[in-house]
């Protein structure tokens, strides 16, 4: 039986896996301990992005910046428990924010740069929100304008001239609640792979225990220097950077929006430590090591990746040529944070694909069952629904009824489908979605095993396959390319050859190809199989 969220506050206290400590408080502490030691830098191109030269601030002025700007916050009216949606792009004013946010004890709903006024106003609405923090442009995008345009009823805020950073001596006049690390900090909003975005509430104790699974496996100290090139709206970043990096007093050096050569120049200028990169620049930098080697990458310990399936290739290559420790990232905004790095898998087929079970005692804990009658399954080559439960998940969406979201004795269903692997059943290996799955005439395919065997041709980058309609079969499988520039498209025979050649069973060869530009993928990463099967029936049916 699922317990309340007041039980399970207490039992993970008493398990030690949550504690007293604020996203601020660390803040403090960092002040404290190293005050003149880099916090956060912007990107080299920010005047480009924002027509605002680039910050840098030490721990003292990142504290100093969030106690002046949580006074702001609270002379313009907002509240503590107030939800604001906040839609800024990775520069160091979100970092502020956070910090303010979690001292006057506000509830940030961070979007994407990407949402426009339908998104916005939905997420309003879903929130109630009256107020809404920005900036006047990205790019050629005006964000408070296009706010303001979609919410009229709103207070839109704008760094630059209702905000501002200010690092002289903190002045705090508004009154700050009691510190509380079960207090909500910020409602993300899901990737939306199958629909609308829910809403997934987060306290600091769960953002707390995410990040020390991410800084266990990048192996972060103090020392470090970690470029981020996520937006600080999800898992990828909060759990992967910010909270890490005040768990440990690392620096963040931001990028954004992804640009590979910037990113790369980043990397070296940086002396950058640690960094999350998607699986197709991973790929790309595995396929021409010209491009590697005209950077000076030495100070490069780990690089994390995820979202998808990793190419065993391109772990071996890191690991013997370029001599740089890929790390397996698999994480979601409720609370699944699963790893892979060298200490654990440190074989390349392991690493790329599969994650140890946690053991007893760990911040999570997981079950496998069957997706339709929830039997727990425990056999080596058994596949069924990853649940999973502990001190990094949620306790469900926000303004949900969760009536599906979690298993009766209250573990979150998360939806992946994972086959038990490893000699004696300690690994899990991702497979596909629950709803993924293609049905060809009565034989279950999982997208994702196809997905890394195609990314192994030489000339592809990136691959989805993906379900199209057949009046016979009921589904048939279609592959959906990315090429090398300049590669001549395969033909379908040879890549259902090249397929055979790995041993694919013949039921799962792919009878289309499509080749596109780029595939579709939500704000983590991943790609949205229901956007390709769309286009494809529409194509089909027109």
């Amino acid at each position: 039986m699922r317990t309340s969220p007041e039980h399970r506050i207490n039992e993970l206290t008493a398990s030690g896996h949550w504690g007293s400590e604020t996203l601020h408080s660390l803040l403090a502490k960092n002040a404290g301990d190293k005050p003149s030691a880099l916090a956060v830098k912007d990107q080299p191109n920010r005047a480009v992005l924002t027509d605002d030269e680039p910050l840098s601030l030490t721990w003292a002025e990142l504290e100093a910046a969030s106690t002046n700007l949580a006074d702001q916050f609270g002379a313009l009216g907002l509240v503590e428990d107030e939800a604001v949606i906040v839609q800024l792009p990775n520069v160091a004013e979100l970092m502020v924010v956070y910090y303010a946010a979690s001292m006057l004890g506000l509830i940030v709903s961070p979007v994407p740069v990407q949402y426009g006024s339908h998104e916005l106003q939905m997420l309003a609405d879903a929130l109630q929100a009256k107020t809404v923090i920005t900036m006047p442009r990205l790019g050629n995008v005006e964000l408070a304008n296009r706010a303001r345009q979609a919410l009229p009823r709103l207070s839109v805020l704008e760094f630059g001239s209702d905000l501002v950073i200010d690092t002289s001596e903190p002045c705090i006049g508004a009154t700050l609640p009691a510190d509380d690390a079960n207090r909500i900090l910020s409602i993300c909003w899901t990737s939306g792979t199958t629909g609308t975005p829910k809403g997934v509430p987060r306290s600091h104790n769960m953002w707390m225990a995410s990040g020390r699974c991410s800084a266990q496996a990048g192996s972060m100290t103090g020392e470090d220097i970690l470029l981020n090139p996520f937006p600080l709206v999800n898992m990828a970043a909060l759990g992967g950077f910010l909270f890490p990096a005040a768990l440990v007093g690392a620096a963040i050096v931001l990028h954004h929006p992804l640009d590979p050569p910037l990113f790369l120049q980043q990397l070296q200028d940086e002396s950058a430590t640690f960094t999350i990169a998607p699986p197709a620049l991973l790929n790309q930098l595995a396929k021409t090591p010209q491009m590697w080697r005209q950077f000076d990458f030495s100070a490069l310990r780990r690089i994390g990746s995820g979202s998808a399936p990793l190419a065993p290739s391109m772990i071996e290559t890191f690991d013997r040529d370029y001599q740089k420790a890929i790390v397996n990232f698999y994480g979601s905004n409720e609370g699944i944070s699963l790893f892979s790095t060298p200490e654990t898998a440190p074989g390349p087929d392991v690493r790329a694909s599969m994650f140890r079970k946690p053991e007893s005692g760990a911040l999570v804990a997981t079950k496998v069952a069957d997706p339709t009658s929830g039997k727990l399954l425990d056999e080596v080559g058994e596949s069924g629904e990853l649940l999973i439960s502990g001190a990094t998940v949620f306790d469900g969406y926000y303004a949900s009824d969760n009536q599906d979201v979690f298993a009766k004795d209250g573990y979150f269903r998360s939806g992946d489908l994972v086959e038990i692997c490893g000699d004696s059943g300690n690994y899990y290996r991702i497979v596909g979605r629950c709803k993924d799955i293609i049905n060809r005439g009565g034989m279950k395919v999982s997208p994702a095993e196809l997905d890394v065997a195609l990314e192994h041709h030489p000339a592809v980058v990136e691959a989805a396959v993906c379900a199209y309609p057949d009046e016979r079969l009921g589904e048939k499988i279609c592959a959906v390319l990315v090429l090398q520039a300049d590669a001549v498209v395969p033909k379908l025979e040879e890549l259902q050859q090249f397929l055979l050649s790995q041993g694919f069973a013949k039921f799962k060869l792919p009878e289309r190809i499509e080749v596109i530009k780029q595939l579709p993928r939500n704000h983590l990463g991943k790609v949205q199989r229901f956007v390709l099967q769309d286009a494809l029936t529409e194509n089909q049916e027109s």
